[in-house]
């Protein structure tokens, strides 16, 4: 039975997801993080004509009356708890104070029925509240980390990084990296030529991966002026052999000051950040262009077409053709 459950609740969320003009509810509460709730309004409730289709958006109150945001600024939102049943994405920004019966109830039947809920900074005490992180990995601000392990256990909490995709349950770290999130999303509905255009608007990077780290532990001006430089070449010329001599050569660094620096600065190992920017590079090529696989593979800077198809898998969770079919 539960197997059957679980099939009408994949064809609901295939249906909800790719209608046209999908609705995205907004959770608004009293004491609302303004800096949050205006990153979910500008990248889902902007108007953008420049596009065919985008999403439909809706302020959803928490409670009834006017609510009270961070700095005295008055919040009204006319639509109920109800509006969440007809969602495809619940934005959760921030979150102050408990969790009634009500809205527990109601977000569970939106997942179960197929919605998928967003968390920025604070906003994962909302579902983690409601046992929908239960078993699963999230993040949040590292302030609030430890706060979120000792208080939901069964949540696998990695404040390392600016965002997770556990399906349904999307949540990221500090306030900005809800802007990663948010147009993360948007990638994965329309695609990255659409993302890319909603970041230039927002004068932003198009995407940042979000393994990436939530900050930099100890930063070393010194070498900020020859390190940067060397990331934007090294993206430039993908298709070119990068070894760990060649970077650390590139900026008159050993390599194992290389590699400490890398870490620092990105988050992740040199070998790592490339095979991603690799594949983030692929990954655009197959959603803009009827290039072959091998030609993406020669483009991309991955040996041979076997390599490549691995690591997509491993990162993406389906075959480079399968990919291009669902987002190109």
């Amino acid at each position: 039975m539960s197997g059957v459950n679980d099939n009408i609740r994949v064809y609901f969320a295939i249906m909800i997801k790719h209608r046209k003009n999908a609705r995205v509810c907004i959770l608004a509460y009293d004491k609302l993080c303004l800096f949050e709730y205006a990153i979910a309004i500008e990248v889902f409730g902007l108007p953008r004509p420049e596009f065919d289709d985008w999403y439909d958006h809706e302020v959803v109150a928490v409670s009834s009356g006017t609510m009270q945001g961070i700095g005295s600024i008055q919040v009204n939102a006319s639509s109920d708890l109800s509006k969440l049943l007809e969602a495809s994405l619940i934005v959760v920004p921030g979150w102050k104070g408990g969790v009634s019966s009500q809205l527990k109830d109601t977000l569970v039947k939106a997942v179960d029925r197929g919605a998928r809920i967003a968390t920025i900074c604070s906003g994962v005490f909302l579902p983690a509240a409601c046992g929908l992180l239960d078993g699963k990995r999230a993040t949040t601000h590292w302030r609030y980390a430890d706060a979120l392990q000792k208080q939901y256990p069964f949540i696998k909490v990695n404040p390392d990084v600016l965002y997770v995709d556990e399906g349904q349950i999307l949540t990221s770290a500090g306030s900005a990296a809800g802007i990663d999130l948010c147009l993360y999303i948007v990638r994965q509905d329309f695609g990255s030529a659409v993302a890319n255009s909603v970041a230039k608007r927002l004068v932003l990077p198009a995407h940042r991966e979000g393994k990436q780290a939530q900050f930099v532990p100890r930063p070393l001006p010194k070498y900020s002026a020859g390190f940067s430089p060397l990331l934007d070449n090294i993206r430039q010329s993908l298709n070119e052999e990068w070894t760990i001599s060649r970077m650390s050569s590139e900026v008159s660094l050993s390599t194992r000051t290389l590699i400490r620096r890398f870490k620092e600065t990105t988050g992740e190992a040199p070998i790592s950040w490339l095979t991603m920017e690799r594949l983030n590079y692929s990954r655009e090529l197959l959603e803009t262009t009827d290039l072959t696989v091998e030609r993406i593979v020669e483009a991309s800077g991955f040996t041979t077409p076997e390599l490549f198809r691995r690591h997509f898998k491993r990162h993406f969770q389906l075959s480079p053709l399968r990919y291009r079919a669902q987002f190109k």
